[in-house]
Formats: structure tokens, sequence, C-alpha cells
């Protein structure tokens, strides 16, 4: 199956920014949403999905799930799946059985998933996130199917694909 990938750049100068853009992604969030995050370290992964988090009503403190690899909340209507696969290896994230996440009825966000894409599903979304400078970021985001596409059009209302 070829699945098209069509790719966008925003350019986020706070982490305000950041956070909103996190809280009107997870505005469109559904059952079995697969949302890859790399970057430079200190970019804003976690704060995106904190604020992601937030929005779909997990209440507590969402950190970085950097030594569990998987965290698991409770959102108003959906799950969330919070991983850092940062630490393993293809072989073991591939053990941990990612696919009950991937196609269950939650969102996932995965930290460094560039590490696992031999495991990814065919369809997701790609959050590249770069650090410009103090408050600046550049993110590249990715999307692999229809569902995905549609998905950051209506996110972007307007832009254009590169």
């Amino acid at each position: 199956m070829n699945i098209e990938m069509k790719q966008w750049q925003l350019n986020i100068t706070s982490q305000q920014e950041t956070e909103s853009l996190a809280r009107k992604l997870s505005e469109l969030a559904w059952g079995g949403m697969v949302i890859a995050l790399d970057g430079d370290l200190g970019a804003g992964k976690t704060t995106f999905s904190k604020s992601f988090a937030a929005q779909l009503g997990v209440k507590g403190i969402v950190s970085s799930p950097t030594f569990t690899i998987i965290k698991e909340y409770k959102g108003r209507e959906l799950p969330f799946y919070h991983m850092d696969v940062y630490r393993l290896s293809i072989e073991e994230a591939d053990e941990l059985g990612l696919d009950d996440y991937f196609y269950g009825q939650g969102v996932t966000i995965i930290e460094w998933a560039s590490l696992i894409t031999d495991i990814m599903p065919p369809q997701y979304l790609s959050l590249f996130i770069e650090y410009v400078d103090e408050e600046e970021r550049l993110i590249t985001l990715k999307a692999y199917g229809e569902q995905y596409t549609s998905c950051i059009e209506k996110l972007i209302d307007g832009s254009t694909s590169q």
C-alpha cells in the first residue's frame, strides 16, 4: 500500500504558540490517532505533549515518560498514551506491543519516534521541532495518509503544502 505524505512548515515564536498548536490539534483528535514527535533537545516536545493532554481533559501532571517508556492517562473522551522511545532499540520497542496502542481507542504521542519508524503504523502524523533560538521554533508537519492530511489542512486552514 502506497501512503501519500504531505508536508507543511510553521514558524513558532513562543512557548505559548507551541501550546496553542497542541491544543488546536487535540481538538481534532480521534481514537487511534498517532503523533510522532521528534526534534532537538529542549525544543518543546514535552511542552507540546502536556498541552495536547490538557486539552483532552487529562487531569494531573503529564511528564516525559523518559524512564517509564509509556504513560497512560484518562481524558474526557479519549485515553492518552504518552511514549518516549529514546532509550529503546527497535527490537525492544517491537516487543512492547506498541500496536495495541497505535490501533487502540486512544491518542498516542511518541517522543523520539524516528527511532522506531520501522514499526510505526503506515498512517500517522509526524512533527519535527527544530530549535531556532530561545523563543523561535520551526515545526515541520508530515501527514501520512488522508485522515492526517485532512486534519492538518483543518488545523492550518488554507496553508499550502510544500
